[in-house]
């Protein structure tokens, strides 16, 4: 196996947590042996992406879910060491060949050696020859020649021939052993399984009243609560061989469901703004508020690990977090309702409340599972149509542009215009009487500056 196969298999996401949780290791420390950062070891274990190539092979290791590849097969010699002794003696050494077949049942040594491989490999062969009827025949040739050395000195003796030749003949019959196994795989064929909408339609029926439940005692707002649950079957149709494939199908679309139900542009929205009216029961009324007055995260954590029953790392995987920070929002969450409703400080009682509030029948309405999987598609060629006519438009005006465009450039001569309201350029102004005096006084009487600027002549 090269280093860079992808074959090497990996356990699923939550349980890539959980052992390298077990093998007491930080996501720091598998990051730096591993030489990537900390937000791809955490992807990994969320099932967002999945390590390939050398990287695989390593974290797969590092894990101990690594299995080293069979050794190569080191026996060709003695292969092909009785073919060719097989097509060098002639056909009367099939006689003595026989009493070795009655040596090689009665050693006891030879049965847990390493000499019967060959003739084991020889019997393998047979299917696949064209005539599977006489394949079973080259076996004993191939096993004989090496005992016919041992054998030669017994051969003077008939009995044990006669004794050993039903069994040896009864060798062949266990050639069509794969016969039995092609009886399963034909009734496999026979019997298919269900259709991908008729999976898809189970797995709504059975998880999505629960969902819209379980999302109204996150948010407390039964519209929000529909509209998330039926966003995520849309995701989970769209992404439904990821789905369909994966550990944990209703775990799939419940994290799917939270995140858009706990996404905070809702806020933005009128009709989301303000929760609906409480519930009139005062004890629903009262554990649904403190619920609602946690912050979002230690919301989801305490309704997935006391309402649910998920075990810690399931918990923190779901919510994206780290083991200890999931135990801090969990024991935080816990003391905050424990301070609202004390009869609730206890984490059994906790747990039995919120499971009871979890296990309540639904009594939402939702559309049928063909409607969402047919408003998904819908949706998903309206996207490609949209996307498709965008790109043709831009397509479009760039073509449009590189055809009309000039291919040099053209320089601009502006021809002269005549510019009319502008004042005609004038002289200097005309001299008053004050002007002239000055100016001729000016000229007959230069001042040749202050006296203390006149050199003085002694």
């Amino acid at each position: 196996m090269s280093p860079t196969s992808p074959s090497v298999a990996l356990p699923s996401p939550k349980e890539r947590r959980r052992l390298r949780e077990a093998l007491s290791l930080t996501e720091e420390q598998v990051a730096e042996t591993l030489g990537v950062t900390r937000a791809t070891v955490r992807s990994w274990e969320t099932g967002r992406s999945s390590p390939r190539g050398r990287k695989r092979e390593a974290y797969a290791k590092l894990l101990g879910v690594h299995e080293d590849p069979a050794p190569p097969r080191t026996e060709p010699p003695p292969r092909t060491e009785p073919r060719t002794e097989a097509r060098t003696q002639p056909r009367t050494e099939s006689a003595r060949t026989e009493p070795s077949r009655t040596d090689k049942p009665a050693r006891p040594a030879a049965a847990g050696g390493t000499r019967p491989r060959p003739a084991a490999k020889g019997t393998a062969r047979p299917p696949k020859a064209p005539a599977p009827g006489p394949s079973p025949a080259p076996a004993p040739a191939a096993a004989a020649p090496k005992p016919v050395r041992k054998a030669r000195p017994k051969a003077a003796e008939p009995r044990p021939v006669r004794a050993v030749a039903a069994p040896v003949a009864q060798a062949p019959a266990e050639a069509p052993a794969p016969a039995p196994a092609s009886a399963p795989a034909s009734a496999a064929v026979a019997e298919p399984g269900p259709t991908p909408e008729e999976a898809f339609d189970a797995l709504y029926d059975h998880a999505a009243p629960g969902l819209v439940h379980q999302t109204y005692l996150l948010t407390g707002r039964r519209r929000l609560s529909r509209e998330s649950v039926e966003h995520a079957f849309h995701l989970a149709w769209d992404h439904w061989p990821e789905v369909a494939t994966d550990a944990d199908p209703v775990g799939w679309v419940r994290a799917a469901a939270y995140e858009y139900a706990l996404s905070p542009w809702h806020r933005f929205r009128r009709r989301h703004r303000h929760p609906d009216s409480a519930p009139t029961e005062a004890s629903r009324r009262a554990l649904l508020g403190a619920l609602l007055d946690l912050p979002a995260p230690y919301r989801r954590t305490v309704l997935l690990y006391d309402g649910l029953g998920l075990d810690l790392p399931e918990t923190a995987a779901e919510t994206e977090a780290s083991t200890p920070a999931a135990g801090n929002r969990l024991l935080h969450a816990r003391t905050v309702i424990g301070k609202r409703i004390p009869e609730l400080a206890e984490p059994e009682a906790l747990q039995e409340r919120l499971g009871a509030l979890v296990a309540e029948a639904p009594t939402a309405t939702l559309p049928a599972a063909r409607k969402v999987r047919t408003g998904s598609e819908h949706r998903s060629r309206l996207l490609t149509r949209a996307v498709v006519g965008v790109s043709a438009a831009l397509i479009g005006v760039t073509a449009f542009t590189a055809a009309t465009a000039p291919d040099r450039y053209i320089p601009v001569n502006a021809p002269g215009e005549v510019v009319e309201g502008v004042p005609v350029r004038g002289g200097p102004q005309k001299l008053g009487p004050e002007d002239k005096e000055l100016r001729d006084k000016l000229r007959t009487a230069p001042n040749p500056g202050p006296e203390r600027l006149v050199p003085a002549v002694e």
